[in-house]
């Protein structure tokens, strides 16, 4: 199996340490339901703006909620493939890599890593507001609530995979993949809370 962390194998009961000093290793961790809480609320409160001052037709609002969440998807595979999964050819990378996601597969059970921080979360959601706003002007109200709503589905089922065993049905399929990509493959299996763009790309596990 390809090395993405330092051990020789997940280890599926213990965490690591980022940072030496104890406040800064603190901040480093959270539940995720923090995170998740913080981008629904983001997204209500934009709906709620939106609702309030925009003139925009309904169908125009839909399109752009729905384009905001079916991007959050996109750039959730792009992000898990090409930036957690880098190669890290030299000495800053590797660090990167490791904080970002490394020990996410060296420790793949550590709950108060499966999510940013919430100073982190914060800070992304601001420079998304204002990169949409920068890009599409109004038209944000609706788009960015729609990506924060994929970003928060995305930490929900990234959550419940590593903390509950599969379900039956047709959402199984989620567990095996990302089971897969940890403990088999993990250069297959980039989406997590979705299989899609693994077929587009063709990154589904073999069957």
């Amino acid at each position: 199996m390809k090395k993405i962390g330092k051990l020789d194998k997940p280890d599926n009961h213990g965490t690591a340490e980022i940072f030496k000093q104890p406040i800064l290793e603190k901040i480093t961790k959270t539940h995720a339901i923090i995170p998740i809480s913080l981008f629904l609320l983001l997204s209500a409160f934009f709906l709620y703006q939106a609702y309030c001052h925009s003139k925009i037709s309904i169908g125009i609002r839909i399109a752009n909620f729905l384009g905001g969440y079916v991007l959050f998807t996109l750039m959730e595979y792009l992000m898990h493939r090409y930036f957690y999964h880098m190669n890290p050819n030299n000495t800053w990378k590797g660090r990167i890599q490791y904080s970002v996601h490394g020990i996410h597969h060296d420790y793949p059970k550590d709950k108060k890593r499966l999510a940013m921080p919430p100073i982190l979360s914060a800070g992304y959601a601001i420079l998304l507001y204002y990169l949409f706003y920068f890009l599409i002007a109004d038209y944000v109200y609706y788009f960015l609530p729609g990506f924060l709503l994929g970003y928060a589905a995305y930490l929900s089922i990234h959550y419940i995979i590593h903390a509950f065993q599969p379900p039956k049905g047709p959402m199984k399929v989620l567990w095996i993949n990302h089971a897969i990509h940890h403990y088999k493959d993990p250069d297959v299996a980039f989406g997590v809370s979705t299989p899609f763009w693994d077929y587009v790309f063709g990154t589904s596990p073999k069957k």
